[in-house]
């Protein structure tokens, strides 16, 4: 399969997002992709105080109606990195969904683990001040194979994806807003770790540059294949990459390096609570 993935510096002009990911999807397509990937928070990155304002239901809201029409009219799959859900007044989920050629939702995950955080002198997040964790994984079926839905923070947690791999994932979406002081240490690290254990395909596309005055992402959007190797990546700035998914990769890796089938829980099951 031929996938897409879309680099974008989103911002609080929700309208111009929108436009934005309608032109990288109709470039995408243009350009042979079977599956185009968004990053987290793809159509508004800005103030806590502001994201429930522009907050949809999904799959009611415009920007799936778009997507699904978008999906329908190239006959490709989109997956979406995160929008904001509607859940409450001040509070929405920060959701992931799959649409199919058809136009249809496939699957829908809402990020589980929250981005709080505090690195003295650098930065401090709390993800938790405007969005409600969800408490599903989620995956979902592809020609490709099983696919795991994650977003971003969800990677420092590995026992989501080893969960995934157990239930027969080849691959694992991790779009991402990561920022560029952690981004420049951990990024690229965890990915290719989470892709190597599970010997699985890493998806992971991602926020690039300032979206609030201190608040910048890390970029670095990458395809990396079972073996740990990066096999697409993008530059500094806006943009679509692309790579060629060979899923024979995944079972040569799992027939020569055996680990999934080597686990012993019951020897370590305990420690796992």
């Amino acid at each position: 399969m031929k996938i897409a993935l879309v680099q974008m510096n989103t911002k609080q002009d929700k309208e111009k997002n929108i436009k934005d990911i309608k032109n990288f999807i109709d470039e995408a397509a243009g350009n042979g992709a079977e599956l185009v990937s968004l990053p987290e928070y793809c159509t508004y990155l800005g103030k806590d105080e502001d994201k429930s304002k522009h907050a949809e239901l999904i799959p009611d809201g415009e920007t799936f109606k778009l997507l699904s029409n978008l999906a329908k009219k190239h006959s490709i799959f989109i997956h979406v990195g995160s929008i904001l859900e509607e859940y409450s007044e001040d509070k929405s989920y920060n959701t992931s969904f799959m649409v199919n050629p058809d136009g249809d939702m496939i699957g829908k995950y809402r990020k589980i683990h929250l981005f709080d955080i505090e690195i003295e002198g650098i930065s401090k997040y709390m993800e938790s001040n405007s969005i409600i964790n969800g408490e599903s994984p989620q995956i979902v079926d592809l020609p490709i194979g099983k696919a795991g839905l994650s977003i971003c923070y969800d990677m420092r947690f590995p026992e989501l994806y080893r969960g995934y791999a157990l239930e027969g994932a080849k691959v694992l979406f991790i779009p991402a807003a990561f920022t560029r002081y952690t981004g420049m240490l951990h990024w690229e690290l965890i990915l290719r770790a989470r892709a190597v254990e599970n010997q699985c395909f890493v998806i992971a596309a991602g926020q690039f540059g300032e979206n609030l005055p201190g608040k910048e992402c890390y970029g670095s959007s990458m395809v990396v294949d079972p073996w740990g190797v990066v096999i697409s990546r993008a530059s500094e700035g806006t943009g679509v990459i692309y790579a060629n998914l060979d899923m024979s990769l995944v079972e040569k890796a799992r027939t020569s390096i055996p680990s999934l089938q080597n686990r012993k829980p019951e020897y370590y099951k305990d420690l796992t609570k």
